[in-house]
């Protein structure tokens, strides 16, 4: 799930675009947040950092994802391949053409699911103050293009577009290992000889307190 964060225990002023990971049992088993924020996202939110780019072991497999235009940061991606990420979510507001190539590259270059959750959203859902100033004469503000991928590239359900409505797909986690044989991106196909990623998974803080011993 989607969600606005803000830090309960902190000052409160810092938002944070956050993707919650929540088990069968409705606890919070990780989170996400979106380490850069696109455009005019910076004026309402703030930087994530290493420390949330989780994958979540679960029954099904090993779930993580990336948020909208971060699936575009090639060393982002790397960190989460080499996380093992076998189901991989992408929720996104980009309804592009380019951006379904591109969630058909991503599951092609990790060798694992995508699932790419897009949001339908019409003029009339906004409240009218909320679309003042904005060029949106168009009646269909995103169109969606929600979409399941397989470790292939190739499109199992989907792309939805111009309603409202959930994808449904059997998930076969054998044809992962089967697309790896002959590629592994961080494995057999990768060259640490020559390429280095270095991952600061550190939560980062502006203040930090060292105690004396004295």
């Amino acid at each position: 799930m989607g969600v606005i964060e803000r830090e309960p225990e902190k000052r409160g002023g810092t938002l944070y675009c956050t993707l919650i990971y929540f088990g069968p049992d409705g606890e919070i088993k990780g989170k996400h947040r979106k380490l850069k924020p696109t455009g005019a996202e910076r004026v309402i939110w703030g930087e994530g950092d290493g420390s949330t780019l989780d994958v979540i072991e679960t029954d099904f497999g090993k779930v993580g994802g990336l948020i909208c235009w971060e699936n575009y940061m090639p060393l982002a991606r790397t960190a989460m391949y080499d996380k093992g990420v076998e189901i991989y979510l992408a929720p996104t507001a980009a309804a592009e053409d380019v951006w379904q190539s591109s969630l058909k590259h991503i599951a092609y270059e990790g060798r694992c699911f995508v699932l790419g959750c897009n949001q339908y959203v019409t003029r009339d859902m906004y409240p009218e103050y909320a679309l003042e100033g904005l060029d949106y004469d168009r009646e269909v503000i995103c169109r969606g293009g929600s979409v399941i991928i397989s470790p292939m590239g190739k499109t199992i359900e989907g792309p939805l577009y111009g309603e409202e409505g959930v994808l449904y797909a059997e998930l076969d986690l054998g044809e992962i290992c089967k697309s790896r044989f002959d590629f592994d991106v961080v494995g057999h196909y990768s060259r640490p000889d020559v390429f280095e990623l270095n991952i600061n998974e550190e939560k980062q803080e502006n203040v930090r307190r060292e105690k004396s011993d004295d």
